[in-house]
C-alpha cells in the first residue's frame, strides 16, 4: 500500500490535525508513505498555469512546463497512491487556503478530469481518500461547517468517491476521533 500525506496545518508543533494524521498512517504497517506538508508553501494558479494547461503537452514550451511542474507533481503523488490521508485544522468554518491551492493544482482538464456529453468524469478512480480534521468547536457536518461538504465535492469531481471523515472538534472531539482512527484497524 501507498500513501499520500497531506498536512494543511500552519502548525508543526502541537498540531491536533497532524496527530491525528499521524494515528491514521499507524493503522498501515508496512505502507510506503510521501508527505507533501503544504505549511511550507504552494504556489496558487496563475494566469502562467491557466495558459499551460490549456495549451496541448506536445506545444507546451519551456515556461508551460515550469508553469505546471509543481502541479504535475502533486497530480503524480495522488496518481500513486492507494489512500490519500489530508490532515486539516478547520479555519473560520471551512479548509486553509493552502490546502485550496493544492486542489486548485490537482484539478486540471483532461488530466483530474474530463468533460463527456453526460458530464464531468473524474479520473482519479480507485483511491480512498481520509481526512482527519481539528477544529476548536465546529464539528464534521455542523450546518455552519464548510469544509466536509466542499472535500466530498471536488474531490467527487475527481472521482475520489471514497472520502471518510473524522473529525475532533475540541477536547472532547479528540477522544472520538482516536475511537474512530483505532475502528479503521478492527
Amino acid at each position: 500500500m501507498h500513501i499520500l500525506r497531506v498536512d494543511s496545518s500552519t502548525r508543526s508543533e502541537d498540531s491536533i490535525s497532524r496527530k491525528l494524521a499521524d494515528d491514521v498512517v499507524a493503522q498501515h504497517v508496512g505502507a510506503t508513505i510521501t508527505t507533501r506538508d503544504l505549511s511550507n508553501g504552494i504556489p496558487h494558479i496563475d494566469a502562467g498555469f491557466s495558459r499551460a494547461t490549456f495549451t496541448p503537452p506536445e506545444a507546451r514550451s519551456d515556461a508551460d512546463k515550469a508553469a505546471l511542474a509543481v502541479s504535475d507533481d502533486i497530480v503524480a503523488e495522488v496518481q500513486a497512491a492507494d489512500l490519500v490521508v489530508i490532515s486539516m485544522p478547520v479555519y473560520n468554518f471551512s479548509i486553509p487556503s493552502t490546502l485550496k491551492a493544492w486542489i486548485d493544482q490537482l484539478a486540471r482538464v483532461g488530466v483530474t478530469f474530463h468533460y463527456t456529453e453526460n458530464g464531468p468524469v473524474g479520473l482519479l478512480e480507485g483511491k480512498r481518500v481520509i481526512v482527519v480534521s481539528a477544529s476548536g468547536g465546529t464539528p464534521v457536518g455542523a450546518d455552519y461547517e464548510f469544509a466536509s461538504p466542499y472535500l466530498t465535492h471536488v474531490l467527487g469531481f475527481m472521482g475520489l468517491t471514497d472520502v471518510s471523515f473524522i473529525g475532533a472538534a475540541g477536547e472532547e472531539g479528540l477522544v472520538e476521533a482516536e475511537r474512530s482512527i483505532q475502528a479503521l484497524a478492527a
